[in-house]
């Protein structure tokens, strides 16, 4: 398993589940099965912003980033990666 998610599953682990990991796969939708509410996912956002040095822009607080262990993976995928600078790149001819 990738650490980011081995991470992840245990802060949720330890915090909403209170030690019980059965049935909490990667994929699994912590909205849906009631693991996390509303002051969760604020809780949630304040771990992945400490743990993994980001921000968390308001317009980034939706299900499709923070709903399963997966979700946050890619999420946090995308928040690392440096912004790419196209403004220096030459143009490309088909021939």
């Amino acid at each position: 398993m990738h650490k980011t998610k081995e991470t992840i599953r245990k802060y949720i682990v330890e915090n909403f589940l209170f030690g019980e990991e059965e049935g909490l796969k990667d994929d699994t939708s912590l909205l849906e099965k009631k693991i996390i509410d509303s002051t969760g996912i604020l809780e949630l956002v304040a771990f992945l912003e400490r743990e993994f040095s980001i921000r968390v822009s308001d317009e980034e607080l939706v299900p499709e980033n923070l709903d399963s262990i997966d979700n946050m993976h890619q999420y946090l995928l995308t928040k690392k990666m440096p912004p790419v600078d196209c403004s220096s790149a030459g143009t490309w001819i088909a021939i």
